[in-house]
């Protein structure tokens, strides 16, 4: 359903009716669709939600710009909306930003966190510039270009189809706003205060976000366990949803 606020409607999904919640944040112009897979196989023993971020999915946004405090911001509305007191909180690529945020700002309203190949650094780097100039000359093929370093996987046609419907629900403006919004955020700097569990995953075929990501935020936050997917790319989510649900079952046990 619908969350709706002065500023956005924000899609919602909720799965499940267990003890336990998690809620997943997806990644950069990749909505809460990026979670399905795992969520359809933990059900049956977690409250699974999922939301479309500003500038992804289904969700429209009215503000004049998405910036990272809005879309922080927005992680506590759809808590609130779904009578979430504490959760488990998940999130995927450049989500893991926005995860890592609200638990440095509000640490007691998690009692854990799962981070996916995560992006937690604003720095502007040549591959990054090289993207937005892409979203801006011509939106398909550079959507197109991503989604393949993504899921460099061979037995993975169908998965890629899927990742293009799911990026191209977005728009130039949306996707360049939701990369520039991360310039100059500072989390790296205050990843020790981070008392919470954290399940750290990485796939070795990761080529958007480096592997040596994930090993820097595993060291840095002292509760937390970098398990790695041999093979695996940029979207585990999606093409290991059985090993992502695996582990965070066995993790949170």
């Amino acid at each position: 359903m619908f969350l709706k606020t002065d500023d956005a409607d924000i899609l919602v999904q909720s799965f499940g009716a267990g003890a336990r919640t998690l809620v997943a944040h997806g990644g950069w112009v990749g909505s809460g669709e990026l979670w399905m897979q795992p969520f359809e196989l933990l059900s049956p023993s977690w409250r699974t939600i999922t939301y479309d971020h500003r500038g992804t999915g289904a969700t429209v946004s009215r503000a004049p710009a998405i910036t990272f405090d809005l879309l922080v911001d927005d992680l506590f509305r759809v808590l609130d909306h779904c009578g979430v007191e504490t959760c488990v909180m998940a999130g995927e690529s450049a989500g893991a930003a926005v995860v890592l945020e609200a638990a440095l700002r509000h640490p007691d309203r998690f009692t854990g966190l799962v981070i996916v190949s995560g992006r937690y650094v604003g720095n502007r780097t040549p591959q990054r510039d090289r993207l937005l100039e892409g979203c801006r000359a011509n939106f398909a093929a550079t959507m197109d270009a991503f989604v393949d370093a993504c899921v460099p996987e061979e037995d993975c046609v169908a998965e890629r189809a899927w990742g293009r419907q799911i990026v191209k629900r977005s728009n130039p403006q949306a996707a360049v706003e939701l990369m520039e919004c991360m310039e100059g955020i500072d989390i790296e700097s205050r990843l020790s205060h981070i008392s919470h569990r954290c399940l750290v995953l990485h796939g070795t075929r990761d080529v958007i976000t480096p592997l040596a990501s994930s090993e820097k935020l595993a060291s840095l936050v002292p509760n937390a366990r970098l398990v790695v997917a041999d093979g695996a790319g940029h979207v585990p989510t999606v093409t290991r949803p059985r090993w992502i649900a695996e582990q965070i079952d066995a993790f949170f046990q």
